[in-house]
């Protein structure tokens, strides 16, 4: 396929992806996030379900059900729950997978209530005026030292209960969403709604161009990946081999860029499939993919925890890659076009 018929796919995805980063989804809270990805799928012609746990599982054909593919990704982010009213009528929070304090610090959010609606509210250090606090510049920033201000007239825990908010309810921080005329990708979030994306440009491509994949492949796009258990259940019957499309890292000590895809030889949890890696990398090769390999120090996927509750597959992981993870991330189209690339490649 040329480079101006992939851009199509490409534009596709950044679109899609804008608007499902639109779509706050906390672990927890991702029933509308995933309700999205389930429309977007039924659009292009396929019939996803939504597992019991919320995930999307999609059939997206091929011949052979004895040796099928799963392609995850997770459409669940970081984010916070209300864990303390304080007696100023502010939010003590308690964070949803690994958001950092660090990077949330002024970040504006909702707060979600279970049956009053959603307010409005900023993340900030107590205290957080500088003219005011002389231990600003000292303080550690953690979720002890850190509440979400209001922005409705609550000077205490009764005013802000009255308002209907309690604890258990969801914190949602903006993803403050940009695409650069130079093709970066800027937002909170892009792990992994970023990859969601590009399984549905992969699944459009496959409509559109009318392939038929020799072997049984599936989508699954999970929402318990942040917390640790997004992959554990629903792999379908026949499935020899999973891969997760995740956000690859890009830091000090790594070789990837924004620019390119990632393959994953290792992670936190220990190496990745040597067959899956070896051919990931072929395949690349063969196609005048821009990649690069590298070993991830602080990472877990969905595949992960799929060996973990005891199936018997191959495993991979790639992705597109994304700079300052957990925080305000960025990548970059060309990124976005090698993964969906590798994909188109490697899959048939």
């Amino acid at each position: 396929m040329s480079t101006k018929d992939t851009k199509k796919y490409v534009d596709y995805i950044l679109d899609v992806t804008t608007k499902l980063l639109a779509i706050d989804s906390p672990t927890g809270y991702t029933k509308q996030a995933a309700q999205f990805v389930m429309d977007e799928y039924r659009k292009l012609g396929y019939e996803p379900e939504m597992t019991v746990k919320g995930g999307v599982l999609v059939d997206i054909g091929g011949r052979n059900k004895d040796n099928g593919l799963v392609l995850a990704a997770h459409t669940d982010t970081l984010g916070a729950i209300v864990c303390e009213i304080k007696d100023n009528g502010n939010l003590r929070v308690s964070p949803l997978g690994g958001m950092n304090p660090n990077n949330a610090e002024a970040e504006n959010c909702r707060i979600v209530t279970r049956f009053n609606g959603t307010y409005d509210g900023t993340f900030q250090l107590d205290n957080a005026s500088i003219h005011v606090n002389g231990e600003y510049n000292d303080t550690k920033r953690s979720y002890k030292e850190m509440e979400v201000v209001l922005d409705e007239d609550t000077k205490s825990k009764e005013d802000t209960k009255k308002l209907g908010i309690m604890t258990g309810d969801i914190i949602c921080f903006d993803p403050r969403t940009t695409i650069t005329d130079s093709g970066y990708i800027k937002s909170r979030f892009l792990d992994d709604k970023l990859s969601v994306g590009i399984l549905l440009g992969y699944a459009k491509y496959l409509k559109d161009e009318k392939i038929e994949l020799e072997n049984a492949q599936y989508h699954y796009v999970t929402v318990y990946e942040e917390v640790g258990h997004g992959g554990a259940a629903s792999i379908p019957d026949g499935v020899k081999e999973m891969i997760s499309v995740d956000m690859g890292c890009v830091g000090e000590g790594l070789e990837c860029t924004e620019r390119q895809v990632s393959i994953c030889a290792k992670d936190s949890h220990g190496p990745y499939n040597y067959d899956v890696v070896t051919k990931l990398i072929k395949t690349a090769m063969d196609n005048d993919i821009d990649f690069a390999v590298d070993v991830y120090p602080f990472y877990g996927s969905d595949v992960d925890v799929t060996l973990d509750a005891g199936y018997d597959i191959r495993h991979g992981l790639i992705g597109s890659g994304v700079y300052a993870s957990h925080g305000y991330e960025r990548s970059h189209r060309d990124g976005v076009e090698n993964t969906l690339r590798l994909l188109m490649n490697y899959c048939e």
